[in-house]
């Protein structure tokens, strides 16, 4: 889920199937300024959108060949009256649906072509193509404009056969950022696991660019899970954050910091502690000022604790990590770490439960600090296993804490829908201000949901934070898509 992670989020009734798109309404010519900054506004409005993948769903018939579903924000948040569903079925898309493509197994936004629109960028990480050879993978891009996403173009293809989470727009490998301070973004993606590479910007409409590309190799042999783009050293250029595990060593997990220059990344760095060891990470990476202080900070969700963790702190049942952004870059001799044991954070560690298995970064209650969602998939209770729920963890000038920390499932009153066994409600969380009043909405993806369908809730906030009031619940139906196993909230863009 790229991840600086990132955004998702009138008055048009749709009616939309997985091969069309929906026209929406022209954005005012007064807002397009303001909406500039936005890197998940497409049509413009000054609202930002959301976009949520089902890269293993059925389209035309083609198992796991994958959609992406785009609600629009607005005054009244997102709405699902206002949604898009695009395929490689989709007129104006590249490609045709095909069995195991897995369109949407990456998503992230920006403006590619500095039109003042944001643009949606889809990883299809099972796509043969003639370059790369079979699962080589797929970067393309859907572009935005007044009445909303439209029309695609490729923007770079996988270089040699590999399986598909490993290939160039794989889940979770694929972010965009201006690595090298030239007010263009570039797409980087890992390539082969190890690698990453990076096309840089800015693009056509086309999908062309004429800035060329770099792979940065790692002879570690790392294998890279998840990646995010922002400035963590306060220099105006964007750096590049992944974990990773180390390959022969899969429950050994890292953090690497790439540093944005005006020569582009420089050669990778792992995050220390104060002892010069290796900070263990997790699988998912956001990034987002938590303490204030003008400095984009890492955050890590672990799924839960390994045999490697002996002498690893609060890893059991999942953990969130923090390493404070400073000038200098990361600083691991500063790191915190957050579990279900923690101070008030709701709940009790226990293996199974996946405790920061999603995290996603943005300050949900107007104060300043940005806050976290960590999805909590695998928890279990009223006799229901992975029934699933979500934590929101407060940020403030100390970092983040558990005071203040809140909880919800599908049990929580005002929340719909009944909890039930595998549901896996809080397999992925998205934090976007759809409303722009300063004060981020949390989107929640239950892949289990439906025996795998998969749904995504939706929870409004306020001066206390996230709340059940008016949230609201859409999957297959609301958006005319194949249910079947779709595990509809597998990835949000960011």
């Amino acid at each position: 889920m790229n991840k600086q992670r990132r955004t998702w989020r009138v008055g048009l009734a749709v009616v939309m199937a997985v091969t069309g798109a929906a026209v929406l309404p022209a954005a005012h010519a007064d807002t397009q300024r303001a909406t500039a900054q936005l890197r998940d506004d497409f049509n413009g409005d000054g609202y930002s959108d959301l976009a949520v993948a089902a890269p293993e769903a059925t389209v035309g018939g083609k198992t796991k060949a994958g959609y992406v579903a785009v609600l629009y924000g607005s005054a009244d948040g997102l709405k699902t009256s206002t949604r898009q569903v695009f395929s490689q079925n989709t007129a104006g898309i590249p490609g045709a649906a095909e069995t195991d493509d897995q369109f949407g197994s990456a998503l992230t936004t920006a403006d590619l072509d500095r039109d003042g629109y944001a643009d949606l960028v889809v990883g299809v990480g099972g796509e043969d193509t003639e370059s790369g050879g079979t699962n080589s993978g797929y970067v393309q891009a859907v572009w935005g404009g007044a009445q909303g996403l439209s029309a695609g173009s490729s923007l770079a293809t996988g270089l040699s056969t590999v399986g598909t989470w490993g290939a160039l727009g794989a889940h979770g490998t694929l972010t965009v950022g201006d690595v090298d301070g030239d007010g263009a973004p570039d797409v980087a993606a890992v390539e082969n696991n190890y690698k990453l590479r990076v096309v840089k910007g800015p693009f056509g409409r086309d999908g062309v660019t004429n800035g060329g590309e770099r792979v940065v190799e790692d002879d570690s042999d790392p294998r890279y899970l998840d990646l995010a783009a922002g400035d963590v050293n306060g220099d105006g250029i964007d750096d590049v954050v992944g974990t990773a595990n180390d390959g022969d060593e899969y429950d050994a997990r890292r953090i690497t910091y790439w540093q944005g220059t005006p020569d582009g990344l420089a050669e990778r760095e792992l995050v220390t502690d104060a002892d010069g060891r290796r900070i263990q990470g997790g699988e998912s990476v956001d990034l987002g000022d938590v303490n204030k202080d003008g400095y984009a900070d890492i955050v890590v969700g672990r799924l839960d604790g390994y045999d490697s963790d002996l002498d690893t702190p609060l890893a059991k049942g999942g953990r969130v990590t923090v390493v404070p952004g400073t000038q200098s870059g990361p600083d691991g001799t500063r790191v915190t770490y957050l579990n279900q044991d923690s101070a008030g954070v709701p709940g009790a560690a226990e293996s199974g439960d996946f405790f920061g298995s999603d995290v996603s970064v943005a300050d949900v209650d107007g104060d300043g600090y940005a806050d976290v969602a960590a999805g909590v998939p695998g928890e279990d209770f009223d006799g229901l296993t992975a029934a699933g729920s979500v934590v929101v963890l407060r940020g403030g000038a100390q970092g983040l804490t558990g005071t203040g920390a809140q909880s919800f499932s599908q049990d929580t009153a005002g929340v719909p829908g009944t909890a039930e066994n595998s549901d896996l409600f809080g397999r992925t969380t998205r934090l976007v201000d759809a409303n722009h009043d300063g004060r981020a909405e949390l989107a929640v993806g239950a892949t289990g949901e439906n025996a795998n369908a998969g749904s995504v809730w939706v929870f409004r906030s306020a001066s206390s934070g996230i709340t059940a009031t008016g949230s609201f619940t859409f999957g297959a139906g609301t958006l005319g898509t194949v249910a079947t196993n779709a595990r509809l909230g597998s990835g949000f863009a960011y």
